[in-house]
């Protein structure tokens, strides 16, 4: 059995000065590094960073050749790991993710990346619905703030809801502390 590392959309346009900046990017990506060098030592040829380009550009961010879709330097991709390109939330629909995963014998899948309610929850849901083992490492997962009919909702709220329906069913919900040790 093997195991891939997904980096989702850890991307500038999510940092300070970016265009859909989030909570906590900086610690987030700093996590997620971790788990990549984790991945560099001990899996170097299962590391997929996905990279999402703006179809649309009316959303505003991640907008093609600029600064804001760059993925962003603390997880800089090394020349042999893929990137894929994805336009749409889960990093599964429209790419060549799955295939690539299953021509490398690919059964597990750890997700670290952003945004967690939207990015990260639809390619966890994915895939394990395409017949992946999933974990995810949370502290290494950032979001927003949301707002709805005049209520708030935090960005810790909202990560943790997601955090909280992903695990179990649909995957291993661990720290970065967990996964490296």
């Amino acid at each position: 059995m093997s195991t891939a590392l997904i980096i989702i959309d850890i991307q500038n346009d999510y940092f300070p000065n970016g265009n859909m900046e989030l909570v906590n990017p900086d610690k987030a990506a700093a996590n997620a590094a971790k788990v990549l060098k984790w991945f560099r030592q001990n899996n170097k040829d299962n590391i997929f960073h996905i990279q999402h380009i703006a179809a649309n550009p009316a959303i505003g961010f991640f907008l093609p050749d600029t600064e804001g879709a760059e993925i962003h330097e603390t997880v800089q991709p090394l020349q042999n790991e893929s990137i894929i390109i994805k336009h749409f939330p889960n990093s599964f629909l429209n790419t060549d993710l799955e295939s690539k995963l299953k021509e490398r014998g690919v059964t597990k899948v750890v997700v670290v990346g952003m945004m967690t309610h939207m990015c990260i929850d639809a390619t966890v849901r994915a895939a394990v619905d395409l017949g992946f083992e999933a974990t995810l490492i949370e502290d290494a997962c950032a979001t927003r703030d949301l707002s709805y009919e005049g209520k708030d909702v935090t960005a810790e709220q909202v990560h943790y809801a997601f955090v909280g329906a992903l695990n179990g069913i649909y995957a291993n919900v661990i720290s970065t502390e967990h996964f490296v040790k």
